[in-house]
């Protein structure tokens, strides 16, 4: 079984490649990172899916 996450772009990233916000979703945490850190060394964001509903319903 694999535990590497898997990450996608953000659909409100800019386009240009300098503001990239990456997202992993698991069943019991949401992680988030600058897609310009080291991919597998930078600095990630763990949030509670609850957290993150409450995030992203406030655009």
């Amino acid at each position: 079984m694999s535990t590497a996450l898997e990450w996608f772009k953000s659909s409100y990233s800019g386009s240009e490649g300098g503001q990239c916000v990456e997202v992993a979703l698991c069943p019991h945490a949401i992680h988030i990172r600058d897609s310009k850190n080291d991919a597998e060394d930078g600095p990630t964001l763990q949030i509670s899916p609850t957290a993150w509903t409450a995030f992203t319903a406030t655009r």
